[in-house]
């Protein structure tokens, strides 16, 4: 067995997954079929990569993209081993990534891949870290933002930034008064996107333009804003401000935390007395 594949996170319509390859140069090439839109972000090696629309070469930072029920194989002629994020998406949810990207009209791709391009840069960047911290609770977003991306740039769509509607405002509005409730509980995007009768495709790219950040970053931050304020103002164990604020691993949190407010937990609520001292 030369591939093995972790599952990250799934959701209705969408699963993403981590294939690592340990395949060379002498290993027999890796045949299968594409059960669904497949956009895989390749993130270390190199491999090539033939189907219906054509033969590629794949080099970190690229997107190999496949097509329902379309065979294809892979091989490594120049190197051992590869990487890959892999993004799968049905046929129903795609068709509604397709419809809300302005100037998409075909839902197959016509290319193997997308090369490294350094508009994708950024996203990818977010999507290896996700990885990598297993941060399940952001795949749902980027999985939507990866698909969008990909589907944008092949079809060399043009996104034209308008002014969100008051309607659009509202939605937006409502939506960060749930997540505001509920922070201490899983707010899913596709709920939130069900709430205001649209898309999650459309209701994230809306979110994201009135409030200045997805709906999962307004999460994590209403989450760290509340224990910041209880480890300020209760001596109550850390662990315990942890998961009252939602979250379920001590060592993510502690992590997001020294990222965000740049120390640690322990070190933010060691300040507080010398804080609370006035200047003499």
């Amino acid at each position: 067995m030369t591939t093995i594949t972790h599952s990250l996170a799934s959701g209705a319509g969408w699963h993403v997954t981590d294939v690592i390859c340990t395949a060379g140069a002498g290993d027999r090439l890796f045949e299968e079929a594409h059960q669904d839109f497949c956009v895989a972000a390749v993130t270390s090696g190199t491999f090539r990569y033939r189907a219906q629309q054509g033969t590629a070469m794949l080099a970190p930072g690229a997107l190999l993209l496949g097509n329902p029920g379309t065979c294809y194989e892979c091989g490594h002629e120049h190197g051992s081993g590869d990487r890959c994020l892999s993004f799968h998406f049905g046929p129903a949810y795609m068709e509604r990534i397709v419809a809300g990207v302005p100037g998409a009209r075909k839902l197959a791709f016509a290319a193997p891949r997308l090369p490294p391009l350094p508009v994708l840069a950024p996203l990818l960047a977010e999507a290896e870290t996700a990885r990598d911290m297993a941060d399940k609770g952001a795949f749902e977003e980027l999985s939507l933002r990866v698909a969008g991306a990909a589907v944008g740039t092949v079809s060399g769509a043009t996104h034209v930034r308008r002014a969100p509607s008051r309607r659009d405002q509202k939605r937006v509005a409502e939506a960060v008064r749930r997540i505001e409730l509920d922070a201490d509980g899983p707010v899913s995007l596709a709920e939130l996107a069900d709430e205001t009768a649209t898309s999650p495709y459309h209701f994230l790219r809306i979110f994201r333009q009135v409030a200045g950040m997805t709906p999962y970053q307004f999460l994590l931050k209403t989450r760290l804003h509340r224990a910041a304020v209880r480890l300020r103002m209760s001596d109550d164990a850390v662990s315990a401000i942890a998961f009252e604020a939602g979250f379920n691993d001590l060592s993510t949190f502690n992590r997001r935390f020294r990222r965000v407010m740049g120390e640690t937990p322990g070190r933010y609520r060691a300040r507080r007395g010398a804080l609370a001292v006035p200047a003499s």
